[in-house]
């Protein structure tokens, strides 16, 4: 299994080494514009039709995927996240050995792209559409021993508000930032801070949907956290809220693996790093840093997938997503980087019980080089 698998690993990798996944930039939008580029409907579901569509994926493949609709809120604002969990073996869906994976999605209202990225991997979980050069049958196997779950669309009421043409909104439906609305470091503001852009709430976790997402996080207990953005193309990992990654082995583990992926995908011209130091802003009470410092999650990333550097700050639609057919596809075959992520994790055969990697291991650089 494991020769026949490295053998797979490496096809996979060089299917994808020519493609140019990333294109550096950083965005920093203003919303006090009306973006000039609309949502081209011929690429991009909307939020709702996208979460109706994964559900139909979910239906026709009961024996891999199932699908809940979690609900918080008060009667003044309601929200519902839709999650789909995906596993080989029902019976031992709860199965404490098996390795445990939260992907987020659409964090970000304005972020179309990711929620697409999201329905994308779920049709290669459900082998209904596959990457150039994945073998199915490898892939299947290779997650014998994974569960998933993956949240689509982590705020489906600020993308309403998308759809409705508000493109520049980032934020939920009552107007505040959920990649600021989480414990560590909350509320801190820094000088250039813009309340349109980054509002954090009354408290933490005062969101309906930051409430939902910490719930299914404690409850999963996840080994692998991602949360996947657009605006800019960089690999991050803890913290966001200070110009440093944590010490000890996990994190260098961390910084190996995103090094690692930043040639692969990116050409190296990723940002790499802690988010904080990385981007060029410190972000205060945001997921990831949450998840590893209080859920205790040992790999915890955010992956931004896409930015246009030559789009103007009120031109936020194309400043965040794809525009047109060929690029969208290249960048919706950004979940390749998602998969191999899963993959080299198992490749490493990380270790689940004592949330370390095993000492005495193949290094993926052997298997690339």
């Amino acid at each position: 299994m494991a020769a026949s698998f490295h053998l797979f690993f490496i096809i996979f990798l060089s299917g994808f080494a020519a493609f140019p996944i990333f294109s550096f930039v950083y965005a920093n939008a203003n919303t006090t514009q009306h973006s000039r580029t609309p949502i081209n409907h011929h690429l991009y579901h909307s939020g709702e039709g996208l979460i109706e569509k994964i559900k139909s994926l979910v239906h026709r493949h009961p024996d891999k995927l199932t699908v809940e609709t979690i609900q918080a809120g008060t009667k003044d604002y309601k929200a519902d996240i839709t999650v789909v969990t995906y596993s080989q073996n029902w019976e031992q869906s709860g199965d404490k050995s098996k390795l445990r994976i939260l992907l987020s999605f659409g964090q970000h209202a304005r972020e179309l792209i990711s929620s697409e990225l999201a329905l994308r991997i779920l049709s290669a979980l459900g082998e209904e559409q596959f990457p150039p050069e994945m073998d199915p049958a490898s892939f299947h196997d290779t997650l014998e021993n994974v569960v998933i779950k993956i949240v689509p669309m982590e705020n489906l009421n600020g993308r309403k508000i998308v759809d409705a043409g508000e493109l520049c909104e980032r934020r939920n439906g009552r107007g505040v930032d959920l990649n600021r609305n989480w414990a560590v470091d909350w509320g801190k503001k820094e000088k250039d801070y813009d309340p349109a852009e980054e509002y954090p709430g009354t408290a933490p976790f005062s969101e309906p949907e930051t409430q939902i997402m910490r719930e299914l996080a404690v409850s999963f207990n996840p080994h692998i956290w991602v949360n996947v953005h657009s605006g800019t193309d960089g690999l991050f990992m803890p913290y966001d809220h200070k110009k440093s990654t944590p010490d000890g082995l996990p994190s260098q583990r961390m910084r190996e693996l995103l090094d690692e992926l930043n040639v692969l995908y990116c050409g190296k011209r990723c940002l790499v790093g802690s988010g904080g130091a990385a981007v060029g802003y410190l972000a205060h009470g945001t997921a990831t840093d949450y998840m590893y410092d209080v859920v205790r999650v040992p790999m915890a990333f955010t992956f931004e997938i896409y930015g246009d550097d030559k789009a103007s700050g009120a031109d936020c639609f194309k400043m965040f997503n794809p525009i047109d057919q060929t690029t969208f596809k290249v960048k919706a075959d950004c979940l390749t980087l998602i998969v191999c992520f899963i993959l080299v994790l198992i490749i490493y055969e990380y270790d689940i019980h004592t949330y370390i990697y095993n000492s005495e291991l193949c290094s993926i650089f052997l298997v690339v080089n």
